[in-house]
């Protein structure tokens, strides 16, 4: 039989050749191919934000040849019963025909709107594992500051998608929008009017937001990730240390075929899931909030979850009002200015600021491409762990009107409960992180000093019970090994136990024990015994 020759054909050459004498592209393919990537679960948090980003980009595509970006005012007489007869926008009537009268609308609105809380959950996500790990250090400060501005541009991008159908619920969160920006000292009446046209509703915010929703912000976060992607290329990935991993080396699979090949599966389940939940997983129901009306608010109005911490952050913030006399006019600063515009960009400067704090706390100008556990660094890891219970406390907050009414408790007293969590929980993270990563420190020393527990207990012949421990280390020489690194927990960790044959979730059969292990507990008495005696 024949063998085909896997080379390419003479033709292929030639037209190869002919684009690389023109594009020079051969080099730059090659030096792409044979990029290396690191191995592990956590790496994939980013790939998971820019895939739910390719969703986003095409199921709004769809979306954008159904839909009618217009505030103007009409009768509704489409498929929805319940609605015909009464005045809505053309935003919302067009809204109304893509969930009831395109083919496969209602589908790809709400793949569109899973597609856009996965992409924010996985960008905060990634930024905490950059965090937590210390990824942000020198050289790579760069990409930490291109992280929070894609983090504010996804915050953005999906208030304005969220708002564009002008339902109730969405005309809610336009109406707190305009009072944050009325808030703003001297310039907030100035800018409301110019950003809704006129007094709030106005009749041009549905159209801008139209086009920064679908063209401007999606411009700008596609530019950042490529540059990102550029910075991750440029400077290496980071990698977790281990054996054969340094400063200077990359140990993992190469872009072609390995990281490519899962990165594509990744991708195909990312899209799997998001479908999954488009289908089965009701979100936005617009036509069951009903037209925007400035008069109707309804209880229980929470906006997507990413927005929800400044929700509970305006809920907290006592009724303080600061009133200024200047040249004769007065100005009153409200307390939704400091809990809006105030704090989140307090927040976001020091957490742009942190890399630089720290290298000048530490004096580090070293270069890092070995990333730390979060025990190794206790300060860092706590101070994580506070600003996380600090975000999950204003969200909690941003639903307390939610908690009152389905527990039966009263409204007043889930406010105080905010205000006073906020002042007690993150510092009790803070203690109870610091401490934890202290005591992982300390069972990491004593498993490399005492051994890795095998669960064999043996008896000497005094009677006196102990388990048998596998040393993990022999000298100097072997701590390095682990210096930074994961420390082995188990026999199986060190390679001297057999797998247990596996079942679909579980295994069928306790790992068989070798023979080496074997030895060390038949030697263990003696040694016991000689232990005793001294």
């Amino acid at each position: 039989m024949r063998v085909p020759d896997p080379r390419p054909s003479a033709v292929a050459r030639r037209l190869s050749r002919w684009g690389d004498d023109r594009l020079g592209a051969a080099g730059l393919a090659r030096s792409v191919f044979n990029k290396v990537f690191p191995d592990h679960w956590s790496f994939l948090l980013g790939e998971i934000a820019l895939y739910s980003f390719v969703v986003l980009i095409l199921t709004g595509t769809f979306l954008a040849m159904f839909f009618t970006p217009s505030s103007h005012e009409i009768v509704y007489h489409g498929s929805y019963v319940p609605l015909r007869g009464i005045t809505v926008s053309e935003a919302y009537r067009s809204t109304l025909d893509l969930s009831f009268d395109v083919r496969g609308g209602l589908l790809v609105r709400q793949l569109h709107h899973w597609a856009a809380n996965l992409f924010v959950a996985a960008i905060v996500v990634h930024m905490l594992r950059i965090f937590f790990t210390g990824a942000y250090r020198r050289p790579r400060e760069m990409n930490w500051f291109i992280g929070l501005l894609l983090f504010w541009l996804a915050f953005v991008e999906g208030f304005a998608g969220y708002s564009l159908p002008d339902d109730g619920l969405s005309g809610t969160g336009l109406r707190i929008a305009d009072s944050i920006v009325l808030s703003i000292p001297l310039i907030g009446t100035w800018a409301s009017f110019a950003l809704f046209g006129g007094e709030f509703p106005g009749t041009l915010i549905i159209e801008r937001l139209y086009i920064a929703h679908v063209f401007l912000i999606p411009g700008i976060i596609a530019a950042l990730i490529a540059l990102h992607l550029v910075l991750v290329v440029v400077l290496k990935h980071t990698q977790w240390p281990g054996p054969g991993r340094t400063e200077h080396n990359v140990v993992g699979h190469r872009m072609i075929p390995g990281f490519a090949g899962r990165s594509t599966g990744l991708f195909l389940c990312v899209f799997a899931v998001l479908s999954l939940m488009a289908g089965l997983v009701q979100i936005n129901p617009v036509w069951l909030w009903g037209p925007y009306q400035a008069s109707a608010v309804s209880s229980a109005s929470q906006p997507d979850w990413y927005v929800m911490f400044l929700e509970g952050s305006m809920r907290a913030m006592p009724a303080w009002e600061i009133r200024v006399h200047v040249a004769g006019h007065g100005y009153t600063v409200p307390p939704v200015f400091w809990a809006a515009v105030v704090l989140p960009g307090v927040l976001t400067v020091l957490a742009m600021a942190w890399p630089l704090v720290e290298n000048r706390m530490h004096r580090d100008q070293q270069l890092h491409n070995l990333l730390q556990r979060p025990r190794d660094n206790p300060q860092r890891t706590a101070l994580g762990v506070m600003a996380v219970a600090f975000f999950v406390v204003l969200t909690l907050n941003g639903v307390n009107d939610v908690i009152a009414d389905k527990f039966d408790i009263s409204l007043n007293a889930m406010v105080w409960a905010g205000r006073i969590g906020l002042l007690v929980i993150p510092p009790a993270a803070w203690f109870l992180a610091y401490r934890l990563c202290l005591s992982a420190q300390q069972h990491d020393r004593q498993t490399l000093f005492e051994g890795v527990e095998t669960g064999l207990v043996v008896q000497s012949p005094s009677g006196e019970m102990s388990e048998v421990h596998q040393p993990v280390v022999a000298g100097e020489a072997d701590e390095d090994t682990y210096r930074g690194g994961r420390v082995p927990v188990t026999p199986g960790d060190l390679g001297i136990v057999e797998a247990a044959p596996k079942g679909f979730f579980v295994s069928v059969e306790p790992a068989p024990r070798t023979k080496q292990l074997e030895r060390d507990a038949q030697g263990a008495p003696a040694d016991a015994e000689q232990e005793a005696s001294r």
